[in-house]
């Protein structure tokens, strides 16, 4: 028992003492921390190294997928622009639009670039929408829907013929002016918008002032059925800023406020109806005014005829002047002072 006793007591003795035990506690730690330093290096090393396998897989996939779309597809001699086409339903040329485009035939169809075509012919005063499409291998079609001119809009208050006018400008229901290079048959048709001098016109540019946005709400709501045949606009004159008047096909002037058009319309309609039941032409008509409406009509035709032709001249009767024999020795008749007496008209008037 004492033996057993003496052995575990021995086991259990310090081998060292408390300096000992510190230097070799330091030690211990070191030998860690280099061990966990040298883990973290390994390991970023090893993190470094994949990141840059992964960068020179991907740069080399990069080039080689570059190098073989340059072969096959850029230049290919398969994939040149062989036909451009173009449709459109307006007045537009061919060479305007593909030169606004910057488009010709011979180029890589891979190196066009859609959006910016679109965007270029879109900048066309004349272009409402556009359509670009690539069709492979040589093909790309462009479709154009032009802008309807509705009217012809300038800033002066009389005009002969917009045609040779520089400044007239045709603008369609939006607005949106424009300056046709053709000029088409039906175009001379359109009504004139006058008297528009509050703003610079300019082709592209939108229209701005109340009266012209006014006068193009007209013209747009007098396209109904009934309006469309019994009053056809030709002018409107917008140079007054409070009013519209307005001059039709049948030379009737009829004067519009800015506001309440579709009310206006409904009373002209009124008017028009009453002249076909009594068989009578508008000749002036005042809508600005609510109650007791101004309005004229023009004189029937017979009467206008009767007014033009001049009334006949009475021929005048003159009194016979009597001859008397001529005595012997007297002068000649010629040098005598005729005593005649005298014509009614010439008469003195007695007092």
């Amino acid at each position: 028992m004492k033996l057993v006793q003496a052995n575990s007591r021995s086991r259990n003795r310090r081998v060292s003492n408390v300096r000992k035990r510190r230097q070799q506690h330091l030690l211990d730690v070191k030998v860690r921390s280099r061990r966990v330093t040298q883990h973290r290096i390994r390991k970023t090393l090893v993190f470094f190294s994949k990141v840059a396998l992964a960068a020179m897989l991907c740069s080399g996939g990069y080039i080689g997928a570059r190098e073989a779309a340059r072969h096959l597809f850029f230049n290919n001699p398969d994939y040149e622009l062989k036909a451009i086409e173009l449709q459109t339903d307006g007045s537009l040329q061919r060479e305007q639009i593909l030169k606004a485009a910057d488009l010709r035939e011979g180029e890589n169809i891979f190196r066009v670039n859609l959006a910016r075509i679109h965007d270029q012919i879109q900048e066309l005063p004349q272009v409402d929408e556009v359509q670009v499409v690539r069709k492979l291998p040589s093909e790309i079609d462009i479709r154009v829907v032009e802008r309807k001119p509705v009217a012809w809009l300038t800033k002066e208050k009389e005009i002969s013929d917009p045609f040779v006018s520089d400044g007239a400008f045709l603008v369609d229901a939006r607005g949106v002016l424009m300056k046709e290079k053709k000029l088409l048959p039906e175009y001379l048709g359109l009504p004139l918008i006058l008297g528009c001098s509050s703003e610079s016109l300019e082709p592209g540019k939108v229209v701005e002032s109340p009266e012209a946005k006014t006068a193009l709400d007209l013209l747009r709501l007098s396209a109904s059925s009934f309006m469309q045949t019994r009053f056809q606009i030709r002018e409107i004159d917008i140079s007054k800023g409070y009013c519209l008047l307005v001059t039709d096909k049948n030379h009737s002037r009829v004067t519009f406020g800015l506001n309440d058009l579709d009310e206006q319309l409904q009373r002209l309609e009124q008017f028009l109806v009453y002249c076909d039941n009594t068989k009578q032409e508008l000749e002036t008509l005042n809508l600005l005014v609510q109650r007791n409406i101004p309005v004229t009509f023009t004189k029937p035709a017979a009467e206008v005829i009767n007014d033009t032709i001049e009334p006949a001249v009475e021929p005048q009767i003159l009194k016979a002047i009597p001859v008397r024999p001529q005595a012997k020795g007297a002068p000649p008749a010629s040098n005598v002072r005729r005593n005649s007496t005298p014509l009614a008209s010439q008469r003195p008037k007695k007092d």
